[in-house]
């Protein structure tokens, strides 16, 4: 059996304008997504619309967890920004494979490889 936690932490690094680096640690489900969903809506409307996850961290992400990805996608896509992945642990790269997630947002080793490269161009 897995044992779930129930909390989720978010620390976040601004290394560049615009640019914030969200580290998460804890399990990604129905019961910490919405935390996950408002805490990066949260940085996304405080001026930093290029977010990265860090999900080095994360030991567990379900259903809840992806759909709140993909809706932290879409807002930092219309804050004209973007989203990307780093560091994601390898059951959660298959999720995002089979359901094709993986084909928009853009998945990196880790997030010093995204502070790395210049801003991606957002795509509407």
């Amino acid at each position: 059996m897995t044992d779930v936690t129930h909390t989720l932490h978010l620390t976040v690094l601004h290394p560049h304008p615009g640019l914030a680096i969200a580290t998460i640690v804890g399990d990604v489900d129905v019961h910490t997504a919405p935390t996950l969903r408002s805490g990066a809506l949260e940085i996304i409307s405080h001026g930093h619309p290029r977010l990265v996850l860090d999900l080095a961290q994360v030991g567990f992400c379900d259903s809840a967890g992806l759909s709140a990805i993909i809706g932290i996608w879409h807002a930092a896509q219309e804050a004209g920004g973007s989203l990307s992945l780093a560091a994601v642990p390898d059951r959660l790269m298959r999720m995002l494979s089979m359901t094709g997630v993986d084909s928009f947002l853009p998945v990196h080793a880790t997030a010093t490889d995204v502070t790395d490269s210049p801003p991606a161009s957002a795509k509407r």
